[in-house]
């Protein structure tokens, strides 16, 4: 039973951007202004605009076919997307589990003989969690276009990754910086500009913490309505802000908020009104590129107002996350602290974690092929430029409103394709890939809340009774009466079997509805 319409529920003018009726209106208007003309110059001159309607049937009924078709692929390829961040929340769950419940608490210092700390110990295991965390949040900012790890929701969870590939007493310079911190660095200068210096958390190299009080700004050339909106994510974390629940670190570049979508405006909720944007153009001055809004991924808008998707990255930060989780497999096995088996199962895990990247980043970067595109979207214009031609004859006026309808049913099937085909940005129609990240955080530091505890710790308590409905004795109690026949040497394991059989019956009667 559907609890409620999505249509109708909550409806606010979000949700009408959500609709292609914000990207087909030009169309549709276009389109509905010819049968305008077709409709009044047939009827009000000697010019009839009318001609066999023969192909119509034929034609609609594949150009429809087509359409479906390009629709349904694009929703193969949402509905993969999602299966894949399911994927994603899975192998984190196991992976948490592997490291924190079978790698050992109790060792001893090959070096010294004597058992470490179990402090150092659980700080060792935790780091690893947090490190399967960050390929979420990782992964997510690479589908979105935004390279490198200077984000407020990254880089406190890869910061104490190694950035050198030199090692003490050798002194680290520039060439031996590793491939993430290096294409991290040169990311980080690139959109430096487009973003404060210091994170709404910094803390000093010395370790202490403190609340900035003010920001330093570095214009770069930036308008102040550009600024506010590189500022806009941190201010809106008065309400909500997930990234207070994660580490306080000291970075050296600026980092970049956790979400930043495109700017909004007016033109986003109320599309006709572009139309007195295009008129005044001409008399404004035009923007220049480094003028335009800014987001860590690009350029939000084109030079001409048009909204600009993400450029595909090259990012190399999920790979690299999986690298050091594979080193931390081979370290634990050669030190013995991880059984064949769940070693097997742990690099299954890293496995399918780069599977699963593949097929996003497959998704992300493999559009419909332009001519498929293009063809389908030309021959969409054509019949409905020359439908009012067809059905005029037999619609009369109506030949203008059946026009609008069918442009903006056929036009609205192609555009929705065209917005779900890459569900990984920050549309309301895409997937919502923080959510998702936050779920994953959520679950992990539940896995690492469990204590652990030994089963005789909770099995032999008052709280159990495993044999109800048919013995509703506590175990505590079973165990306590001795003279009972589940104790008798050769009626135990017989009286057992019978209790439960017996509350095998009585959950068989209970639960079936007479």
């Amino acid at each position: 039973m559907v609890a409620q319409n999505p249509l109708f529920a909550g409806w606010s003018l979000k949700k009408f951007k959500a609709t292609v009726i914000n990207d087909i209106w030009p169309e549709v208007t276009f389109f509905s202004a010819v049968a305008t003309m077709v409709t009044l110059v047939s009827q009000f001159t000697r010019h009839k605009l009318v001609f066999s309607s023969a192909m119509l049937t034929v034609l609609g009924t594949v150009l429809g076919l087509v359409i479906s078709f390009r629709t349904s692929s694009a929703y193969e390829r949402y509905m993969e997307g999602r299966k894949l961040w399911t994927t994603i929340a899975l192998n984190s769950r196991t992976l948490a589990q592997i490291i924190w419940v079978h790698v050992p608490f109790d060792r001893v210092d090959k070096k010294t003989g004597q058992p470490k700390s179990k402090l150092e110990v659980i700080i060792e295991k935790k780091s690893m969690v947090n490190l399967v965390q960050a390929y979420a949040v990782a992964v997510k900012h690479m589908l979105r276009g935004e390279a490198g790890v200077y984000y407020e929701d990254l880089y406190p969870l890869v910061c104490f990754l190694p950035r050198y590939s030199t090692h003490a007493p050798e002194v680290a310079s520039e060439e031996d910086m590793l491939p993430m911190w290096k294409a991290s660095a040169m990311d980080a200068q690139k959109h430096k500009a487009a973003h404060t210096f210091t994170s709404s958390r910094p803390l000093s190299p010395d370790g202490s913490s403190h609340r900035a009080e003010s920001t330093e700004k570095e214009l770069g050339g930036l308008s102040e309505a550009q600024i506010y909106h590189s500022l806009r994510g941190r201010q809106q974390k008065k309400k909500f802000d997930p990234e207070a629940a994660l580490p306080v670190v000291y970075s050296e570049h600026p980092l970049l908020p956790a979400r930043n979508p495109p700017k909004e405006s007016l033109f986003d909720y109320l599309p006709f009104l572009r139309i007195f944007k295009i008129i005044a153009r001409p008399f404004r001055r035009r923007k220049t590129e480094s003028e335009l809004p800014t987001t860590a991924s690009g350029p939000t808008r084109s030079l001409t107002g048009k909204r600009l998707r993400p450029e595909a990255v090259d990012s190399n930060v999920p790979l690299e996350i999986t690298l050091f989780l594979s080193s931390y497999l081979s370290w634990l096995l050669r030190n013995g602290q991880l059984q064949p088996a769940l070693a097997s199962a742990f690099t299954t895990g890293i496995v399918q974690f780069q599977d699963t990247v593949s097929n996003l980043d497959r998704i992300r970067n493999t559009p419909l092929p332009f001519a498929y595109q293009a063809h389908l979207r030309i021959s969409l214009w054509l019949y409905l430029f020359f439908l009012p031609f067809q059905v005029w004859s037999s619609f009369g006026y109506l030949t203008i409103p059946g026009t609008a309808f069918a442009s903006f049913l056929l036009l609205g099937f192609l555009e929705i394709g065209q917005e779900i085909e890459n569900p990984f940005n920050y549309d309301m129609n895409d997937l919502d890939l923080d959510a998702f990240c936050l779920s994953i955080q959520r679950e992990l530091h539940e896995i690492t809340a469990h204590t652990c505890p030994d089963p005789d710790e909770y099995i032999m308590t008052p709280w159990n009774q495993p044999f109800a409905p048919g013995d509703r004795r506590t175990a505590e109690e079973m165990m306590s009466d001795v003279n009972h026949s589940y104790h008798g040497p050769d009626t135990g394991m017989h009286s057992i079997r019978r209790t439960l059989l017996k509350s095998w019956w009585d959950v068989d009667q209970i639960t079936r509805a007479k």
